[in-house]
């Protein structure tokens, strides 16, 4: 009989629960050309003695060969994230024009990047204490899905799709409990950088969301578009999807995600002929891309489209460049001003007044009306507006590693 695991989460204001089984189925600024730092790429330095502990601890999470056929099911976190995430489209490569300040002030609130309307922004403005106690309560039940069932022997999509589901809703619980905030890496939990903090165990041990990243996945998962699937909480990194990453989309949801990425401003761009990509890519090179700049240029062909084929063919080296580290938030990681901004159309003074409501604020609103502009532009210009995935699908006899990511 299939093991059933509680899982409660609140979203869009009401709480609720349900059943996620684990089924049993029969059988920051861009760096300058004379910075020290241009081509450099982190190397994998002498590991500490905890970490070294933690490492082979982990080794627990090596995927079996052999795996079984279970699936957990993450309708709940699917259902909160069609609800708190706001989708930019896809990337038109046109940079989001300046803010505008506040009426009758120099000053600029919301987002302020350039890269504002591409991936995605959470509605972290609207999640109540309720809401955030029960992304804990969520990412708890996660955990203790570990104690009960071996991860390692289910289908590797599974595992995967797991790992990455579980690092998301921690980084979302972590960053909501303590917005506002401008940058998520600023943030702490027990004294340690939120990447560094152990906070989430699983099977008894203490880990980080780096070590969910670099000891379980790209320790045991060779194709580097498993990379697009960890969002970090900022507008520079890969946006966070309007869907829970399961076994039967996984691979779909991460080439949709990778093609938004690698064509996106803040994935790569053309200055002069250097080929200026994210500061991601490095970050990852010492698992995925060792000749850095031969195995990033197969990478990026991959999922590239016209602009940034022609990109790869005219330029002639490649320098890890592009960071913006701003929060991927509606708001901006900032409250709205506490006033309610009105004023009439264009006309006689008995036009109808327009404007914004105090919890939406002002930059939230041309947040929206830019968003709506740009697909509005795409849309005339013949261009996509959005994008169209498919998921596997398993047929009885399938084996159970069918279209597994490697």
């Amino acid at each position: 009989m299939a093991s059933a695991y509680m899982i409660a989460l609140a979203a869009a204001g009401a709480a609720v629960a349900a059943p996620a089984a684990a089924s049993g189925l029969p059988a920051a600024q861009p760096a300058q050309p004379g910075d020290a730092a241009w081509h450099y790429i982190p190397a994998i330095g002498e590991q500490t003695a905890q970490q070294r502990s933690v490492d082979d601890h982990l080794a627990v999470f090596t995927p079996t060969a052999d795996p079984i056929r279970h699936t957990i099911d993450y309708e709940i976190w699917d259902y909160a994230l069609k609800h708190i995430v706001l989708t930019m489209g896809p990337p038109d490569r046109q940079s989001a024009r300046r803010p505008d300040p506040v009426m009758g002030t120099r000053l600029k609130q919301g987002a302020q990047s350039r890269f504002r309307l591409e991936g995605s922004m959470v509605m972290f403005r609207f999640l109540d204490e309720g809401i955030i106690n029960s992304f804990t309560e969520y990412r708890q039940d996660l955990e203790r899905v570990t104690d009960t069932l071996d991860i390692s022997a289910l289908p590797r999509n599974e595992q995967l799709a797991f790992w990455i589901n579980l690092h998301n809703v921690a980084l979302l619980e972590q960053i909501a409990k303590e917005w506002p905030v401008r940058e998520p890496r600023e943030i702490m939990v027990g004294g340690e950088p939120l990447d560094e903090a152990r906070f989430i165990t699983v099977k008894g041990i203490p880990v980080s969301l780096r070590d969910i990243r670099e000891q379980i996945v790209f320790r045991h998962w060779k194709d580097p578009k498993v990379i697009y699937g960890f969002w970090r909480g900022e507008i520079g990194g890969p946006e966070l999807q309007r869907h829970a990453f399961t076994g039967a989309n996984v691979s779909s949801l991460l080439d949709v995600a990778a093609l938004d990425y690698v064509n996106s401003l803040r994935g790569t761009q053309k200055r002069g002929d250097q080929l200026a990509v994210a500061s991601l890519y490095s970050d990852v090179a010492p698992f995925y891309f060792p000749d850095f700049e031969r195995d990033l240029r197969a990478h990026l062909a991959k999922y590239a489209e016209e602009p940034v084929t022609e990109m790869l063919s005219r330029t002639t080296r490649i320098s890890a460049s592009i960071s913006e580290t701003e929060i991927a938030d509606l708001h901006g990681g900032a409250r709205p001003a506490n006033y309610l901004f009105v004023s009439s159309g264009a006309g006689a003074m008995d036009d109808p007044l327009i404007g914004w409501s105090e919890k939406m604020g002002q930059a939230a609103f041309e947040l929206l009306s830019d968003r709506q502009r740009k697909l509005q532009n795409m849309w005339r210009r013949d261009q996509p507006v959005g994008r169209v995935f498919f998921s596997n699908i398993e047929l009885p006899g399938d084996p159970p590693n069918k279209n597994a990511v490697e």
